[in-house]
């Protein structure tokens, strides 16, 4: 049977494992969910934008565009700036369903805080202040609440990696 200092070895050496797969899963998701709540914001905001000036401005503001776009008719405008409206908003529902509909924002915070506990967990096992066993109770409790990160191929680490086989 494997001693002690080999478990913790193995221990760690998974703990450091899992890690990297929640790294790269923050690496790859980060980006994803910023840009899409950044064209949410826009969508939101074209949204708006193509409302405002009818709304506020009346047949007055439709006159003025008509004049500068050297359209025919005021009705023209209106139409634009609805269809405009239509599609900025339709995208902006769309993109905030796929967002919610894969949980992105709350899958993110789970990855982080699981990180940060395999750390602190990786930490403790390496200066020798919690049991193996201990450890491993600990490292089933965090694995499990991010069952949507993929594992990885283990990290190469100097003085890691699973015991020798006897």
């Amino acid at each position: 049977m494997a001693d002690d200092s080999d478990l913790r070895r193995d221990l760690v050496w998974r703990i450091e494992a899992r890690r990297a797969a929640v790294q790269a899963f923050l690496r790859a998701h980060r980006p994803r969910t910023r840009r899409r709540a950044n064209i949410i914001i826009i969508c939101s905001s074209l949204s708006a934008l193509f409302t405002a000036g009818p709304a506020l401005g009346g047949e007055g503001f439709a006159e003025t565009v008509q004049d500068m776009l050297d359209l025919e008719s005021g009705a023209y405008v209106w139409q634009f700036l609805c269809l405009f409206a239509l599609l900025v908003s339709v995208a902006g529902a769309v993109l905030t369903n796929i967002s919610k509909s894969q949980d992105d924002i709350n899958r993110l915070s789970m990855a982080e805080a699981a990180n940060a506990e395999l750390e602190g967990l990786s930490a403790l096992l390496q200066f020798g202040h919690l049991t193996v066993d201990d450890g491993v109770k600990l490292y089933h409790q965090y694995s499990v609440k991010i069952p949507f990160v993929e594992e990885l191929p283990p990290p190469v680490r100097a003085g890691y990696g699973p015991p020798p086989r006897r």
